[in-house]
């Protein structure tokens, strides 16, 4: 687990990475890209190799669940397209960093925080959905509430919810990507970036948490079964 000592240097230093790879992919138009990349995963992969055993499996599956949701959402429902039509090979990793820095953050703030924000955010996505600018951000909320019921880890929801929505906001304002102006098959209007885009990551995060939730409950219980035979 990361501890009280290492948090607050971890934390800025995902900050500092995600603000400042995202500004390097954009200002060099190829080099950006890749050294970001190998930046990125670096500091992923020694993480995962210090790490204890839940947090290494909980890094590694949010990768694959990010590589996999970054593929349909873009390149197949493609809500959004990156800079050079592709999916940047530093976002999967950069999922696990913001996941990591959400999970930091949900453990140091009040439990109020965590239906603040869907109060806080609801006027505006109602406001949008009437006027006809963000139909889509209705469906999206929708989903974060879905996700905050079917799950303990609300908070981090919450909080994942808001870091998205800067770290999106950051992103398409420097143009390292863009969502469409409709959202392909639904054919609702949406922003660049929609005020609940947020959404997708607590997703991520669901499925990361319950599928980690499962693997660490069987290995538990294959470990039960396996004293309980030598004895």
């Amino acid at each position: 687990m990361v501890t009280e000592t290492s948090a607050l240097p971890r934390a800025a230093l995902i900050c500092a990475v995600i603000v400042l790879g995202l500004a390097f992919d954009q200002q060099m138009p190829f080099w950006g890209q890749t050294l970001t990349s190998a930046g990125v995963w670096a500091l992923l992969l020694h993480w995962i190799h210090i790490a204890p055993r839940e947090q290494r499996l909980t890094l590694i599956t949010c990768v694959a669940y990010a590589t996999a949701g970054e593929c349909f959402l873009s390149l197949v429902w493609g809500l959004y397209d990156y800079r050079l039509g592709n999916i940047p090979a530093f976002v999967p990793p950069g999922h696990a960093l913001l996941f990591m820095l959400g999970t930091m953050i949900s453990v140091r703030v009040r439990d109020w925080v965590t239906w603040f924000v869907p109060l806080a955010a609801a006027p505006f996505v109602i406001y949008l959905a009437l006027i006809g600018v963000d139909t889509f951000g209705l469906v999206l909320f929708a989903l974060l509430l879905a996700c905050m019921a079917l799950s303990r880890a609300r908070k981090l929801y919450a909080v994942m919810f808001v870091l998205a929505l800067a770290m999106e906001i950051y992103g398409t304002a420097l143009g390292n990507w863009a969502w469409r102006a409709q959202a392909p098959w639904l054919e609702m209007a949406t922003i660049n970036p929609p005020l609940t885009a947020g959404v997708f990551y607590c997703v991520l995060d669901l499925l990361v948490v319950t599928t980690v939730a499962r693997l660490m409950k069987r290995r538990t219980l294959r470990h039960t079964v396996f004293v309980s035979q030598k004895t």
